[in-house]
């Protein structure tokens, strides 16, 4: 089960990719460039009920069990690394829990509401949670020396990635544009790193 647990970080890194395109398919017209990840789950969406049940419920479990191994296991087979794997695994169970929370509470179907709903706040407020966790993790390898230099350097692009995109996700949500690409380009940022450090876990 520990051995299984160990390649959780991958197995999540793969299925957010393939389980966003699988519910976009029960989307009739949905942009990847124009529209969020999380309107698929949005108030009265046609995949409201699919999107987080096969995303956000799955996606938690598989970061909580990550975050599990990396405090317990893999911190006490490497006790070297024991405070930046503690952090790490900290983050992405934080990660998880509000990977939880961003699918119980819906956003709204309007992204630019000038009023959101109590849900939706919960939701924005979750999903920067979120972006903060993965912005954290990254930093601790960046600054930890017991990591490899190729490793740290990575993650470093990995954090510029995600800030670049963000600013261009802010820009584009002015202008109405595709906010959608530039959301999917910050967070896929933040998965890749994700994946890459999880592949360094299990080797």
């Amino acid at each position: 089960m520990l051995n299984l647990m160990s390649y959780t970080g991958i197995v999540a890194s793969i299925w957010i990719v393939v389980g966003i395109y699988i519910a976009s398919l029960y989307y009739p017209n949905y942009s990847h460039a124009k529209q969020f990840c999380s309107e698929l789950g949005a108030f009265g969406s046609p995949t409201q009920k699919l999107s987080p049940a096969i995303n956000n419920y799955p996606l938690g479990l598989l970061f909580i069990l990550f975050g599990c191994y990396l405090i317990g296991t893999y911190s006490s087979q490497h006790p070297a690394s024991i405070i930046p794997t503690t952090i790490i695994g900290a983050m992405v169970i934080v990660h998880g829990l509000c990977t939880w929370v961003c699918g119980y509470f819906p956003m709204d179907a309007d992204p630019y509401t000038s009023s959101p709903s109590k849900s939706c706040k919960i939701h924005t407020w979750s999903g920067l949670v979120m972006l903060l966790s993965f912005i954290i993790a990254p930093a601790i390898v960046i600054f930890s020396s017991i990591y490899p230099i190729v490793l740290r350097l990575f993650s470093f692009n990995c954090i510029l990635g995600c800030f670049f995109f963000s600013y261009k996700l802010t820009g584009a949500l002015k202008a109405k544009t595709n906010p959608g690409l530039y959301q999917r380009l910050s967070y896929g940022f933040q998965i890749l790193w994700l994946f890459v450090y999880s592949l360094h876990v299990v080797a």
